[in-house]
């Protein structure tokens, strides 16, 4: 993607200042939906959505950021690069594409270096019918005790009892029981919430506001954290569709990409998941045919990642912490997420705008 300065930022301040400045520079309005609640800095908090194309285009491409908080110092160079970037943008316009920028999702833990919103929800684990029994995640049940200890470092006994998990049922049931997402533990790890949070309540206006005139939608949601650094895996993102999913993988998987990967047939790095934020694009624009991925970029490995997470939880529950310790478990977590090397960052674009590039190709088609 071409356009002077990087597009990555160091806070969240400054990233969305680089990304209302990029949609002004690009001529279009940017929608701000406000959040109750002020950043770490004591900044204005927002969800900011920039549409450029016609609001009665038939074809609608969703580029997001932020969806995980933390993971949106990518996801917003992404944002940044591509609306820097004019022949992108000719090209999605001579394809008849609208592209509808939704910038931070999850503005609140983008800001606070953290994964969850301010609910301690995992955004992309909360959108359920709340009206009927939510998922059960027995399996959480056995480790969160294990997973937030009454201190950090944890003990050594702490240690060694995560080890003996590990051991006897594996580093990817012990990836599935934690990040499956549970309803019970208010204050665990990858809560899915037992109402929708202000960010689901959010992104459900923009789609209605900027979806229901649409035929095709597709959505590339920009995250972070899993598999190996700098690659882009492209997680399949929709119901368990034969057609969708061929679809995602006629438009994705070609042009040397890494092949496109589904929860349902095992086959990505992500564990089986409920309450997928996708599953807002059926519900507010049922007119639409619908095809979307996670385009997840692997930062460092997974047990480096869990160990991020356990100590950001443990920092929530411990406000009172010492700032050096609490400094430290801040930058670990954001080292978890996003790499700020320049061959790291490369690579994230370069993939991101073929991703880009072949979803504006098969609206078109």
């Amino acid at each position: 993607m071409t356009g002077a300065g990087d597009p990555f930022s160091s806070t969240y301040a400054e990233a969305r200042k680089q990304f209302l400045q990029a949609a002004q520079d690009a001529g279009l309005e940017v929608e701000r939906k406000l959040h109750p609640l002020k950043g770490r800095d004591g900044e204005e908090l927002a969800m900011d959505v920039a549409r450029d194309g016609p609001p009665d285009a038939a074809s609608l491409l969703i580029v997001s950021s932020a969806c995980h908080g933390v993971e949106g110092f990518c996801g917003s160079g992404v944002q940044v690069a591509a609306l820097r970037d004019v022949q992108w943008r000719n090209h999605a316009a001579c394809s008849g594409v609208a592209v509808l920028y939704i910038h931070a999702l999850n503005p609140f833990g983008f800001s606070h270096l953290s994964r969850t919103t301010h609910e301690n929800v995992d955004l992309n684990r909360n959108f359920h019918d709340y009206a009927k029994p939510l998922p059960v995640n027995e399996a959480y049940r056995d480790v969160h005790a294990l997973l937030l200890p009454d201190e950090w470092p944890p003990s050594p006994a702490n240690d060694e009892a995560v080890v003996r998990y590990v051991a006897t049922h594996g580093q990817t049931a012990y990836q599935a029981a934690i990040t499956r997402g549970q309803h019970e533990f208010a204050q665990g790890l990858f809560f899915g919430g037992t109402q929708p949070s202000w960010s689901n309540l959010a992104v459900r206006e923009v789609l209605r506001a900027h979806g229901r005139r649409a035929a095709h939608i597709a959505w590339i949601d920009v995250h972070t954290g899993l598999g190996p650094s700098g690659v882009g895996e492209r997680i399949y993102a929709g119901h368990d569709d034969a057609a969708a999913v061929a679809r995602a993988r006629a438009w994705w998987g070609g042009g040397g990409a890494t092949p496109i990967t589904s929860i349902y047939d095992g086959s990505s790095s992500s564990a089986f998941l409920t309450g997928l934020m996708c599953s807002s694009v059926y519900e507010e624009c049922p007119q639409a045919d619908y095809t979307g991925i996670a385009l997840e970029y692997g930062t460092v490995p997974v047990m480096e990642t869990m160990q991020a997470l356990r100590a950001d939880h443990w920092l929530q529950m411990h406000p009172d912490a010492e700032p050096v310790l609490a400094a430290r478990i801040k930058q670990q977590i954001k080292d978890a997420f996003y790499t700020d090397t320049a061959e790291w960052k490369a690579q994230v674009l370069q993939q991101a705008r073929q991703a880009l590039l072949q979803a504006a190709d098969g609206l078109a088609a």
